[in-house]
């Protein structure tokens, strides 16, 4: 009995931890990400930039073998390429 509200009590102050933590760096995030973000295409100069927007594309994983010998085969998973900025120059 005793064991259990000792578990219970140690869940609890490692959710408020994380959920402490989380709402802080999601704050750091969202400031950070207003200025990394893609900029408008630049035309002036002798560069032509245009901004790729996100996309997705699926990337082959080969067969592979683990440390006993057997065969994992291939599979296919998404992969998202965010936007950014192309310069020809």
């Amino acid at each position: 009995m005793i064991q259990g509200v000792k578990r219970v009590i140690a869940l609890g102050a490692a959710t408020a931890a994380l959920a402490g933590g989380v709402a802080f760096s999601s704050v750091g995030v969202a400031e950070a990400a207003s200025q990394h973000t893609v900029a408008v295409a630049d035309h002036g100069g002798k560069h032509r930039c245009h901004v790729v927007k996100g996309h997705w594309t699926k990337t082959w994983h080969r067969a592979t073998r683990d440390r006993h010998g057997k065969v994992h085969p291939g599979y296919w998973t998404k992969t998202w390429h965010k936007a950014h900025k192309v310069c020809d120059r």
